[in-house]
């Protein structure tokens, strides 16, 4: 945060919100010919706290360098809409700012070209201008595309506008934009379309970070975390509690996201002593334009969050500023709906009172949402923030039927939780102000009118390690921990958000004579039948109200085998065996295979198994990397909340059996490999291509 920069020493401006993208122009204060120019950037992040979460700092998103010929495309300076879309054409309105920074009137001549995703032209309009000295014009331009490909979460068709500018007959600048052609809507009573189909939003809120590599933005580290989200039937994003990179956002472009894009966490009334409260008068409307500006022909931006559980929500003053941010928000784009998360879901809520909001985004408080339509009619619902179920990956607390509210209020510490400060990844435990997972899905999914959810959270983040203090220093909110390795409720999802057959049973089978295990399931099978050592346990089905199912069984050690059956597939059989004395390591890389750009990443899963291959699942050996060839360790990490190792090391202890080690490439072509090696167990290599 609190950005200045100079060039040459010329102060050229300070920005104080760290996730804002913003601009400078240096042509007057360049040095030419052999002369050295410097560009100094200061970021002052010593005020503390000044945020609820682990923000980092420094750099921590791409710069480039920009350079252009006196006429050029404004920044941010092409807006595409599709206000008319049919299954046999498409009209395509396209306004393009125009800077004619010359000494003199120029006439300019803008060729905009639509290319389809072969790249093939499908549409041309091309406009003539005299555009003023030092000025800027808005050229405005409509073509029609025939038999369009609409832009769907299955299949995420992109098209580009080329603006092409001559002056005098001659090309002197162009510019790209990609966009969407798609419909949507949020109905009262029957929720959320999209291309003229039912769609229920299925998302998840993400802070920015990316576990053991910190904040600075990797495109493939984003897209690992969105194929994983992906993979479980996840089809919404909220970029919590911030404008988020622009490499998301073109991720969630070509992988068929519906994003919430979100301004603020903080408005006037702060949160932490030092946060965005100090710039609020100043800078909320500069930066929350440039936030639509920027981000406006993105297809999968489908919602503009102005706010987050704010302060004003309780105060008069709310009204008003929810209507002025609103106000600025529809000058710029008016093509989508404005939302705020709000954790006081009442009609007196200033911001819900102030007719601001398009979609009343309710933040917790599953508890009201059968009746939202009779609290809000003719409002419409949007699950802004839901769950904040807790868990550690590969820690069971039994009975399972018990549900731990932890903390017992928001306000009060923990005082009974476990003194390894680890969370039941059973689906009973959570905050006092959330719920479980099967508290909340069951009923969204149960009503037309309840457009969807986003969870708290899809990734555990740094920092806001609920319900603990110190020593955990990150959270336990995750669907997926930090490392990336899912948790046993990321199959409750993909047993209800997808069609891929799902039989996922837990706990390990590792426990002790006499104990008695809760076995759970989460499946879409028609039923499923339980076994301990080929005896069973009986047969149990799925209702709608409860997506798991539970069985209370005497451990022997041996194997758990589940056998899954439908009448539409074949059946399916998952098996946990009892592992034996940890053995040796597996490494599993999730591409063999990466860029030589120094950049690109491979995500390297470490595994203790016994000598049978089962998972150890209490194992935490201390693993040793060593990489030869063109590559490096760039970051380690096992999921566990209160590790204090560094994310930057060549050694990690594993937690429950698993942890991870990051590689990137150096940039340059050829092989590398990677060895792990520890104390009683046999020793693992992967190879890997750089090219």
């Amino acid at each position: 945060c609190n950005s200045e920069v100079w060039i040459n020493g010329h102060y050229l401006g300070k920005r104080p919100y760290g996730y804002i993208s913003f601009r400078y122009e240096l042509t007057p204060f360049l040095k030419y010919g052999g002369a050295e120019n410097v560009v100094a950037v200061k970021v002052d992040n010593s005020q503390q706290p000044n945020s609820r979460w682990y923000s980092g700092s420094g750099i921590y998103r791409n710069v480039w360098l920009v350079t252009t010929e006196k006429i050029f495309v404004e920044h941010w300076g092409t807006f595409v809409t599709t206000p008319e879309v049919s299954a046999q054409s498409a009209r395509v309105a396209i306004r393009t700012k125009v800077r004619n920074a010359a000494q003199q009137d120029r006439t300019v001549t803008l060729k905009t070209t639509i290319l389809d995703q072969a790249g093939k032209s499908v549409g041309v309009a091309t406009s003539r201008q005299i555009v003023p000295k030092q000025a800027v014009f808005e050229f405005m331009q409509s073509l029609t595309v025939h038999n369009p490909i609409l832009w769907s979460l299955e299949a995420p068709a992109l098209y580009r506008a080329v603006s092409a500018i001559e002056a005098e007959d001659k090309p002197i600048d162009d510019d790209e934009t990609t966009f969407g052609i798609r419909t949507f809507t949020f109905d009262v009573e029957k929720g959320f379309f999209l291309n003229n189909k039912p769609v229920k939003i299925k998302g998840v809120c993400n802070h920015h970070d990316l576990g053991c590599l910190g904040a600075a933005v990797n495109t493939r580290a984003l897209a690992r975390q969105l194929e994983i989200l992906k993979a479980m039937g996840c089809n919404g994003i909220r970029t919590s509690h911030n404008p988020p990179a622009p490499e998301l956002l073109d991720l969630c472009d070509k992988m068929g996201f519906i994003v919430m894009d979100e301004a603020f966490d903080v408005w006037k009334k702060q949160k932490a002593p030092f946060d965005y409260h100090l710039y609020w008068d100043e800078w909320h409307k500069r930066d929350l334009e440039d936030l639509v500006l920027r981000d406006r022909n993105h297809p999968s931006v489908f919602m503009w969050s102005i706010g987050n559980e704010v302060r004003e929500q309780g105060d008069s003053t709310g009204v008003a500023l929810a209507q002025e941010l609103a106000a600025i928000v529809k000058n710029l784009d008016a093509t989508r709906p404005i939302t705020a998360g709000c954790d006081h879901p009442w009609p007196g809520n200033s911001l819900i009172k102030s007719g601001a909001l398009d979609l009343i985004g309710i933040n917790y408080h599953q508890d009201v949402f059968a009746n939202f339509l009779k609290t809000f009619p003719g409002q419409k619902f949007l699950g802004s923030e839901t769950n904040s179920a807790l868990a550690s990956r590969g820690s069971y607390d039994m009975p399972s039927d018990k549900i731990r509210r932890w903390p017992p209020r928001w306000d009060l510490p923990l005082l009974d939780g476990n003194p390894d400060y680890t969370c039941s990844a059973y689906d009973n435990c959570s905050t006092p102000w959330g719920s479980t997972h099967q508290e909340t899905w069951p009923i969204i999914k149960k009503h037309d009118f309840l457009s969807g959810m986003f969870i708290w959270t899809g990734f555990d983040y740094l920092g806001e390690p609920t319900p603990y203090p110190w020593p955990a220093r990150s959270s336990y909110f995750g669907i997926v921990d930090l490392a990336g390795f899912p948790k046993d409720s990321y199959y409750f999802y993909q047993s209800e958000w997808t069609n891929k057959p799902v039989l996922h049973i837990f706990p390990h089978w590792n426990w002790s004579a006499g104990d008695t295990i809760d076995v759970w399931a989460y499946t879409n099978f028609d039923d499923v039948e339980l076994f301990v050592n080929g005896a069973s346990f009986g047969v149990k089905q799925k209702t709608d109200e409860v997506c798991q199912l539970v069985w209370r069984v005497p451990f022997a050690p041996g194997v758990l085998k589940a056998i899954g059956r439908a009448e539409s597939q074949p059946s399916l059989t998952r098996e946990i065996k009892t592992a034996g004395k940890p053995d040796r390591i597996i490494l599993e890389a999730d591409r063999d295979r990466i860029q030589a750009d120094g950049h690109d990443l491979s995500f390297i899963t470490v595994k203790v198994v016994d000598a049978e291959g089962t998972l150890a699942p209490r194992a935490d050996n201390l693993i040793n990397f060593e990489i030869q060839g063109e590559g490096k360790i760039v970051g380690v990490d096992n999921g566990l909340q209160t590790s204090h190792e560094p994310f930057k090391a060549n050694s990690r202890k594993a937690f429950h059996g698993m942890c991870l080690v990051v590689v990137q490439s150096n940039g340059k072509v050829g092989s590398i490999s990677l060895s792990a090696t520890s104390e009683g167990l046999q020793a693992a290599t992967v190879g890997l291509l750089a090219q």
